[in-house]
Order: C-alpha cells, then sequence, then structure tokens
C-alpha cells in the first residue's frame, strides 16, 4: 500500500503557512484529538516554507524528555549545553544559540505535542514568542494537560489557537482514492467515515485491518470493502489506548452496550451496576443520548463496539444476547424496532421458539432494505414451521439477493402449502418474477397469465395483473403493460401493493412519453401512501425508484436527482445491501454526474453500479452501458469498447425497456473510435424506433445528440415540435440550441449555453458555447468575450470530458501580438507601447488590428477579457 497522502486541510494549511510568513503577526497552535492530523499538517506546512528566507527548527516533545531541562529542543539547540548552570542562565544560552544559527532570519518554531514540553522548554518558547518576535507553530492535544507558558501564548494573544476538526467525508474519500489508486465506492468512504469518525489515524488503522483480512476487493475499477476486517495489532492498541483498563462491572456495562444499543439508560442500570455505568460515562466511554422522553446510551465510539463485540467469548456473547432479549420482553416492546431487535438476539443466542416473531422481523427487516438479515430471519422462520407465508417471504428474499435457483427451490417446496386464491396468486406472482427476473425467461409473463387464469378472486387477480402489466413493460409490451397496469388502478377491489405497483408502471411509460411532471407526482403520491404497501411488498419501491429516476434524468432534472439520492431508501439499500436499489440509484447518479460533465465522478459512479449489479440480469446492461457512454466521453475507446461489450454480454430481452440508453451509448462509443459516420446511423436507427414506440422523451436526448454532431438542420423542426409537447424547461432549451445552430447564430448558441448553464447542464452548456466562439469572432461581435469566459469556466467544470464537440479552434497570437495586447489591455496608450518596444506608433496600431481580427473584438474596451478567455500556455 503507497504512503498516506496529505488532502484536504486548505484552510488550516493556508493559515499555519501566512503566520509562518509574518502575515498574521502571530503563530498558531492547532489543538485536536489524537489521531486527527495535527503532525501532518504541521509536517506539510514546514515542508512550504521558505529555508532561505526563515530560520524554520522543528521539534517533537515526548514523555521521554518531559523531565529534562530543554531536552523537548534538543533536536534544535547546539549539543554543547553548558556545564550545570541557573536556569536564567541556562534560558540566555539557548536565546544566544538560537539568534546565532537564524543569522539575522526570522526565526519560525515548529513543536509537534507541545502539551508535553519539560518546563524550562515551555518557558524558552513564551520568552522567545514574547521578546524575541520568533514566530510559534505548534500542536496541543486537546482534554490533555498544556504546560502554564504554553497557555499563556494563546491567553496572552502571542498566537491564535485552532481546533482541528476531523476529516470531511469528501477528504475522507479523496484520501482513500490516493492509497488505493482508485475511486472507492460510496458505501465503503460512509462505513469507514463512520467507524473512523474521520481521525486519519483510526481510518488507517481500519483500513490495514481490512486489507489483512482481504476485505478489500477491486471491480470495474471500483475498491469496495466488505465491513468486516480483522483485530490486528496495531489497531487494538489504538483502542485500548483510548479505552484504558477497565474493571469487570465496567466492562459489562460496554459489552452490553455494545451488543444492545441504543438501550435505555434505565434498562442498562437495571441489568447492570449503576455505578459501573456512571463510571463508564464519567470515562467517557459511553454517551447517553435523549430521544424523545427516552434516555438511550451507545458507546462513544463506533470502533469500540466492534472491538468489544469481536473480542467478546461466544459463551458471554450468547448469554448477553439472551439477556437482552427478556430485558425488552419483560417490559414490552415499546418501540416498533424492538420486535426486530429482540428477533434477532434470539436467534443469535439459540433461544428463538416463536415462529411468528421471527416472519414479523423478517418482514420488518425487508421493509428497512437490510436484505442478509431478511434472509437470516427468514429462513429462521421456515425452519421453524412459520409455513407457507415464510417461505413465500424467505423465496422473495433469496431472488433480490441475486440467488434466484435457490429461490425457485424454495418457492416449488412452498407450492404444497398452498391453501386459497389469495396464496395461489402471491405464489404465482413471486415464482414468475423469480423466473422472470432473475433467471431472464421471457416465456414467464405468458406462463403467468396462463396459470392465474384459474384465480377466481378479484383482488388476488388484480395483483397478479400488476405483476404481468410491469413484466410486459420491462420486455418492451408497452401497450399490453398499459393496458394491463390500467385495469389495476381501474379496479376497485385492488389492494395497495398491486396499485402501487400499476402506478409504477404507467409512470414509467409516462417518463418515457416525455411527462415528467406527471411522472414525479404520481410517484410521489406513490410514496404518501407507502405505509399501506411496504411491510408487504418493499420491493415496489424498486418500480417506484426507476420510473422516477427515468423522469430526472430525461428532464435534466439534477436537483431532484440530489433529492432522490439523499432520500431514505438510498441510504437503506446500500446499508443494507439491497443490490437492485442500491445499484439503480448510483446510476442515476452516474447519469447525473455525466450530464454535469463531471466525468471521473460519473466513472466512479457507474464502475460501483456495474459491481453491484454485477450478479443480476437487471440493470447489469444499463451500468455497462453507463460506463461505455462515460468512457467514451472521456476519449478512452479501449475501455468504452469493451464496456459495451460487457453490456451487450449480459443485456436480456427482459429487461428491453432500456434500449434506449443502452443504443445512445452505443453511439458515442463509435464517435470516440473516430466513427462518426456510424455514430449517426446508430442515433438515427434509435430515433425512429423511439419515435414508433412514442418515447419522446428519450427521442428528445437522441435529436439533440444529432444536434451536438453537427446535425442541427435535420432535426431542428422535430426539436422544435417536440418542445411543445415535452413537460419541463429542457426541451425548450434543446430547440432553441438546435435552431441557433441550424441558423450559424452565434448570439443564439450562447443563449442556448447560458440556459443550460442555468440547468447544471454544464456538458451541453459547454457544447453550445464552443459552437458560438468562432461565429461571434467572424462577426466581431462583442459577445464574443463573454462566449470565450463561459467556456472557459464550463471546461473546469467539465472535468475529463474529451470529445470533438468542445473542440475550438483558438487564436493563435505571435509573441509580439500578445506583448502589445497585453499592454493595450492595461491601458498604456500606443505611443507608450511603441516607446516600450523600440516600434512606431503605426507599427503597435497594425499589431493591434490584427489581435482584434483574431480575437473577434471590436477595441480596447473587450481586450482584457479575450486575453483571459486564451489557453494560459500560449
Amino acid at each position: 500500500m503507497p504512503p498516506w497522502s496529505f488532502v484536504g486541510r486548505v484552510e488550516e494549511l493556508a493559515r499555519l503557512t501566512e503566520a509562518a510568513a509574518g502575515a498574521t503577526g502571530r503563530g498558531l497552535i492547532l489543538g485536536g484529538a489524537a489521531g486527527i492530523g495535527k503532525s501532518r499538517l504541521l509536517r506539510e506546512a514546514v515542508a512550504t516554507l521558505d529555508t532561505e528566507r526563515l530560520s524554520v527548527w522543528s521539534a517533537t516533545a515526548n514523555t521521554a524528555t518531559a523531565g529534562l531541562p530543554l531536552g523537548s529542543l534538543s533536536q534544535v539547540l547546539p549539543a554543547d549545553q553548558p556545564a550545570p548552570a541557573s536556569t536564567s542562565g541556562l534560558l540566555r544560552w539557548a536565546v544566544d544559540a538560537l539568534r546565532q544559527r537564524a543569522a539575522g532570519r526570522p526565526v519560525v518554531l515548529a513543536i509537534d505535542d507541545g502539551h508535553l514540553l519539560d518546563p524550562l522548554s515551555a518557558t524558552l518558547i513564551y520568552y522567545l514568542a514574547h521578546n524575541e518576535r520568533t514566530t510559534i507553530l505548534a500542536t496541543v492535544r486537546t482534554g490533555e494537560p498544556v504546560p502554564d507558558p504554553v497557555r499563556a501564548l494563546w491567553t496572552d494573544d502571542l498566537v491564535e489557537r485552532v481546533e482541528l476538526g476531523p476529516l470531511t467525508q469528501d477528504e475522507v474519500a479523496e484520501l482513500l482514492s490516493r492509497v488505493f489508486g482508485g475511486p472507492v465506492d460510496s458505501a465503503s468512504v460512509d462505513r469507514l467515515c463512520q467507524l473512523s469518525q474521520g481521525n486519519a489515524l483510526l481510518l488507517r488503522e481500519l483500513v490495514l485491518a481490512a486489507r489483512a483480512g482481504e476485505e478489500i476487493t477491486s471491480s470495474y475499477g471500483v475498491w469496495r470493502w466488505t465491513g468486516r476486517f480483522e483485530l490486528i495489532p496495531t489497531l487494538t492498541e489504538v483502542i485500548d489506548a483510548r479505552i484504558g483498563q477497565l474493571t469487570t462491572e465496567v466492562r459489562d456495562v460496554l459489552e452490553l452496550v455494545a451488543f444492545g444499543e441504543p438501550i435505555g439508560l434505565q434498562m442498562l442500570v437495571r441489568a447492570t451496576d449503576a455505578a459501573a455505568v456512571e463510571q463508564a460515562e464519567e470515562r467517557q466511554l459511553i454517551r447517553v443520548v435523549p430521544d424523545d422522553r427516552r434516555a438511550n446510551v451507545r458507546l462513544a465510539h463506533p470502533l469500540y463496539a466492534e472491538v468489544v463485540r469481536q473480542r467478546c467469548p461466544v459463551t458471554r456473547f450468547r448469554r448477553l444476547l439472551a439477556e437482552l432479549a427478556d430485558l425488552v420482553d419483560g417490559v414490552g416492546s415499546r418501540r416498533r424496532d424492538d420486535l426486530l431487535r429482540v428477533a434477532v438476539w434470539r436467534l443469535d443466542s439459540d433461544t428463538a421458539r416463536d415462529p411468528r416473531q421471527l416472519l414479523d422481523a423478517a418482514r420488518q427487516a425487508s421493509a428497512g432494505y437490510n436484505i442478509p438479515l431478511a434472509i437470516r430471519l427468514a429462513r429462521a422462520a421456515v425452519n421453524a414451521g412459520a409455513g407457507f407465508e415464510a417461505a413465500l417471504t424467505l423465496g422473495t428474499l433469496l431472488m433480490f439477493a441475486d440467488q434466484p435457483a435457490e429461490a425457485l427451490a424454495v418457492l416449488d417446496l412452498a407450492g404444497d402449502l398452498v391453501t386459497d386464491d389469495r396464496q395461489r396468486a402471491d405464489w404465482l406472482s413471486v415464482r414468475a418474477s423469480v423466473l422472470y427476473w432473475g433467471l431472464a425467461e421471457e416465456c414467464a409473463a405468458a406462463r403467468l397469465s396462463k396459470d392465474a387464469e384459474q384465480i377466481t378472486e378479484p383482488a388476488a387477480r388484480a395483483g397478479v395483473r400488476a405483476v404481468e402489466s410491469i413484466m410486459h413493460l420491462h420486455r418492451g409490451e408497452h401497450e399490453t403493460a398499459l393496458e394491463l397496469a390500467q385495469s389495476v388502478l381501474d379496479d376497485a377491489e385492488a389492494e395497495p401493493a398491486p396499485r402501487a405497483l400499476a402506478a409504477g408502471t404507467v409512470a414509467h411509460l409516462q417518463a418515457a412519453r416525455g411527462a415528467f411532471v406527471q411522472t414525479l407526482r404520481a410517484m410521489a403520491v406513490v410514496d404518501a401512501d407507502a405505509p399501506r404497501w411496504r411491510l408487504e411488498a418493499p420491493y415496489i419501491q424498486l418500480a417506484v425508484e426507476l420510473a422516477r429516476g427515468t423522469a430526472m434524468i430525461l428532464a435534466g432534472d439534477l436537483g431532484a436527482v440530489r433529492a432522490m439520492v439523499a432520500a431514505e431508501f438510498a441510504g437503506l439499500a446500500d446499508a443494507g445491501d439491497f443490490h437492485l436499489g442500491a445499484g439503480y440509484v448510483t446510476l442515476v447518479r452516474a447519469q447525473a454526474a455525466r450530464l454535469r460533465g463531471r466525468l471521473p465522478d460519473a466513472a466512479r459512479f457507474a464502475g460501483q453500479a456495474a459491481a453491484t449489479l454485477a450478479a443480476g440480469h437487471v440493470y447489469g446492461a444499463l451500468a455497462n452501458a453507463e460506463r461505455a457512454h462515460v468512457a467514451a466521453l472521456s476519449g478512452d475507446h479501449a475501455l468504452a469498447a469493451r464496456a459495451m461489450a460487457e453490456c451487450d454480454a449480459c443485456h436480456r430481452p427482459t429487461m428491453n425497456i432500456l434500449y434506449p440508453w443502452l443504443e445512445q451509448a452505443r453511439a458515442w462509443v463509435a464517435i470516440c473510435s473516430g466513427e462518426a459516420r456510424t455514430g449517426v446511423e446508430v442515433l438515427s436507427d434509435l430515433i425512429g424506433r423511439l419515435r414508433a414506440d412514442g418515447f419522446a422523451g428519450y427521442e428528445l436526448h437522441a435529436l439533440h445528440d444529432l444536434v451536438r454532431l453537427g446535425r442541427a438542420g435535420d432535426v431542428v423542426e422535430r426539436l422544435a415540435y417536440l418542445a411543445g409537447v415535452i413537460q419541463g424547461p429542457l426541451a425548450p432549451v434543446m430547440a432553441w440550441h438546435a435552431r441557433a445552430a441550424a441558423s450559424a447564430d452565434g448570439g443564439g448558441l450562447l443563449g442556448a449555453a447560458e440556459a443550460f448553464a442555468d440547468l447544471g447542464l454544464s456538458l451541453y452548456a459547454a457544447e453550445a458555447a464552443a459552437g458560438a466562439i468562432p461565429l461571434l469572432r467572424a462577426a466581431r461581435s462583442p459577445q464574443t468575450t463573454t462566449a470565450s469566459e463561459l467556456l472557459t469556466v464550463l471546461l473546469q467544470r467539465c472535468e475529463g470530458v474529451k470529445i470533438p464537440t468542445l473542440v475550438v479552434a483558438r487564436p493563435a497570437l505571435t509573441t509580439r501580438e500578445r506583448q502589445i495586447a497585453k499592454l493595450a489591455a492595461a491601458g498604456v496608450p500606443s505611443k507608450e507601447i511603441a516607446d516600450k518596444l523600440y516600434l512606431s506608433s503605426r507599427t503597435v496600431d497594425n499589431h493591434l488590428l490584427r489581435v482584434y481580427a483574431k480575437l473577434g473584438v471590436a477595441g480596447r474596451a473587450e481586450l482584457a477579457g479575450a486575453l483571459r478567455a486564451l489557453p494560459t500556455d500560449e
């Protein structure tokens, strides 16, 4: 593993270097917890200092030198310390020695772990700061006693004290990507950030522990952590140093909290020793968190719980879980999640005796999208004799865990347990879903329809039709899907779950047809009704998210994407290993990042989605198509072709609904390889198919791709028509872009670029601005500078984009022309420029006329902006 890089801390690093340079007139002391990164930050700051101008000395205090006079500064003082002398004599010797070594330069003294300074060194540092104008840079550990002279540095206003906070999540992600040499998936970053609490030392030890257990792997260019790690010595030493020595009573408190958190304070006191609980809180090993009218107890740091749990012997572990279950059962389940917690404790302590409790807990875990836990509970419920309902639940969960063969085996065994129409409808629907989505059998929809003919109960029949509708939707039989879904919505006997599923089918078709607002409103209604269907059929959320995500991306509504990513479902799916849900949300993030022009982010998300979805047949092709699309826009033809081949290999006709995304990616892969004609042909064929299907929402984007490729004249009329029928602001802007490009209207292209930029669509905005510049320049338009400056800003946002549509012929100025132009832009008259460069005024004016023509500006007033827009290497 490569050395850990220094990331983030930009503001703190700047403050340190400014203080060292004398910009503030004071030194700076960094406070913070152990391992937070104070020492590294101090070293990075010192490394940037100019040692020619400054006399820079560094020292590290420690416990070994804390009892030796000036021992902490032995690294910076001469070795020939005078024979035993008075304290004042030693101080005078040290000051003279440092003054002599500085040779007249300002002194910067950097002290790491200043709280461990010996008394005389602390006094010397205060004297230097107060009387010698020495700049002191130091670190101290928050919460540790600090020598009085060191404390006086900030109380006497000689230095500024700043508390260093934990690394942010973005900084953790950047650090991990540097350590692993590639992006790390968001779930792993979240978990590592949570466990380390942004502490760089703990983060390092966690990564080392995870790597020791081979729990970190790379797939599709993205690193992923399983969430498990070994208790390697360096990690346990760090945690043990924080926890300290424990009495048996305090250890009992920590163990009970570790397995039961959050646990009620009253319950904890009743189960352990009140004095031990108080001592654990005083030592900051646990924390009491108010929650409504209840006081809950958690361990003070997430890693404490991990270490305590892993160290606990199996026999004590089982006893503690049984005790926890008994405690909650003794007072009665007061909260919704008590059922789930007690069932898990019973299961893990081998005291589970109630099949119904296990089944209800499995359903609750499933509703929270914790798929591995739900499978464990459902399997236990089946083994405990919970019957048909447990088998149906287990079969459904196994399908969503990408284990269709086992799901089918469980369901086939459950077939003999069916007793009525409702159960038969549920069994047929789940079994057909396993065959269709799990095993990619196209005939599953037709077989479900035939097998369901024997069902007569109206509500049960409506449930089957809802499943049929989404199967037909995904297969590409849109009219049949719409007819079946509408029949469910019109059926007064239909229950909430089938109605929600049918609404998802209709909403998805509305999104494809450009009715984005209707789609989002319809899905908001389904979400509001979720309490009526989620416990019974949480997988319906997939249909909701697919319809919603399709509408958001086709509408270019990036704000709605941010809300989707921040919503509860995304977090639950990620944390609960619900691969289909987490993978699809990550895919939407990739598509949104691509539209923003943030290709490194898009590539990371697309790779993460591909790795998450690799085991199934549902969204895997879409993830690889997005990888191909992003790679093509990045100019990486080899990766684009490879990803497109992987897309084709895993695509199944059972997910034909995805064809617009796949073909759009295929076109850009061809363009990336230099086969622009093939790319245009793929897009033209796609447009014909989309128009036949009535998918105006998708067609809008394919038509706009042709505009981007210089074919605006072929599609301008169709885009003008779609602008009047497709909902949202994006279609009119795309039509505006086409109209301006077709008529070679530079001002119109600039306006379209600004409109795209307002929507956050930086890639499209940059392309429109790039098209505007040569037209404006040729017309000597005063808007040339505006367009050039806008393009410069947009290109900075469009990181990694390498496509022909962003290539702008930049004017090439000669060295003399650039020299004269810079002086003129600064307001220097031609006569003075001529005298300065030993030229005639006429020659200067002739040069300026050529510069104006090349830059497309009318005169000196626009010259400064045009020069700023030129590449800096010219």
